[in-house]
């Protein structure tokens, strides 16, 4: 716990405008992408193929739409962005990894690296001073 208050106070005063505008448009595209899912389903069932043969294959597509869709409500938010975020890092990975199981279709890989990265980015930054999450804090 003492270490996400050490996070916390070097990210708030190290924060920019310009990193709460990429959290705004990292929540803005994951939401994008929930409604994307839940509103076509081929496209999920297509995504998860590779892994249908797993164990709880069906877990996973009820996973990804709702994750993606109130993690990027939150993430734009700014409301509890680390937990947002870390439940956004199974899907990605696996969005990476579908790309080396499945067929490798580039833009894919890359579009979910660099999501993922920013994610891990959130994970370790937190949310900022634009956020929620510390008018919360300064609310108490």
């Amino acid at each position: 716990m003492d270490s996400v208050k050490k996070l916390n106070k070097w990210a708030n005063a190290h924060t920019y405008l310009f990193i709460d505008l990429i959290r705004v448009a990292l929540g803005t595209f994951l939401f994008i992408k929930g409604i994307e899912v839940m509103s076509n389903y081929q496209l999920m069932a297509e995504m998860a193929r590779p892994f249908q043969d797993l164990p709880g294959g069906m877990i996973i597509l009820h996973y990804i739409a709702p994750a993606h869709f109130v993690g990027g409500v939150l993430i734009v938010a700014g409301l509890l962005t680390r937990w947002a975020a870390i439940a956004q890092l199974p899907i990605l990975f696996g969005a990476v990894l579908t790309n080396f199981l499945g067929t490798m279709n580039t833009t894919n890989l890359v579009v979910a690296a660099f999501i993922l990265l920013l994610c891990l980015f959130f994970v370790v930054y937190g949310s900022g001073k634009h956020s929620a999450d510390y008018y919360l804090k300064m609310q108490q």
